[in-house]
């Protein structure tokens, strides 16, 4: 027989049985989540537009995903908010607004959360939809990077390897590299490799340049290839061969 499942038995389910839920197949997975969103609850809102965005447990739907978004945006889910910018940033399901999506972003970023942080902190750093301010964007990718956002401190790193608004300091980009790295940011394990190869660390580099296709995105697959085949260092153009967009 078909379970008949209503708000009400949901907000009076056990974290244990809510955890048993959600680890059940997508599309049972999806199901309960969107008895809870349509029930008024901020995170299941936020949790099923992501579902929606992805196609997980049903056919991805961009559009119906930022309708998610926003219901959960608006009962202040950090979370939803920050994917509203992510949704204006790259246009899904809305057209790119980079200006609606540094507000999104700043808006998640005062609630304190680590992605509002980085992507407000982003916004900025570029003067994409706000003014360029590298010295706030360094104050908050900073912010993050301490509540263990590695893409985050990946950023810090080439701030202080190109000397924007700090004196260069390859030392201390060298140790947020190796932060982004450990905390498994591709970017990071790339610029960590690079660190490595330079203080001939070489099975070391190798190593870290063989987790960075994993989950690299292609055009950054490709651009690592472009420059390991320009490296002085002969293990690491060989290495470029791994790296196949």
């Amino acid at each position: 027989m078909t379970e008949t499942l209503t708000i009400e038995a949901i907000l009076a389910m056990d974290a244990g049985e809510v955890a048993r839920r959600m680890a059940a197949p997508p599309e049972e997975r999806a199901a309960f989540v969107r008895i809870a969103a349509e029930g008024g609850v901020a995170e299941a809102q936020a949790v099923y537009g992501q579902m929606l965005l992805d196609g997980v447990g049903m056919p991805a739907d961009q559009r119906a995903a930022v309708l998610w978004f926003d219901k959960a945006a608006r009962q202040g889910h950090a979370m939803a908010i920050n994917m509203m910018g992510r949704c204006y940033d790259l246009g899904w399901g809305v057209p790119v607004d980079k200006a609606r999506a540094a507000e999104w972003f700043k808006a998640a970023a005062d609630r304190g959360l680590d992605w509002g942080l980085y992507n407000y902190a982003t916004a900025l750093a570029l003067g994409q939809g706000v003014a360029e301010d590298k010295p706030a964007a360094l104050a908050l990718f900073r912010r993050a990077a301490a509540m263990g956002n590695a893409k985050a401190a990946n950023y810090v790193g080439s701030f202080h390897e190109d000397g924007w608004v700090v004196d260069r300091d390859m030392a201390e980009a060298a140790r947020c590299y190796a932060i982004a790295a450990e905390g498994a940011d591709f970017r990071g394990q790339f610029n960590h490799a690079r660190m490595l190869a330079d203080a001939g660390r070489i099975d070391e580099a190798l190593a870290w340049l063989g987790k960075v296709p994993e989950t690299a995105t292609d055009a950054f697959i490709a651009k690592a290839r472009a420059w390991l085949e320009r490296s002085p260092i002969a293990e690491l153009r060989e290495a470029a061969a791994r790296f196949d967009a």
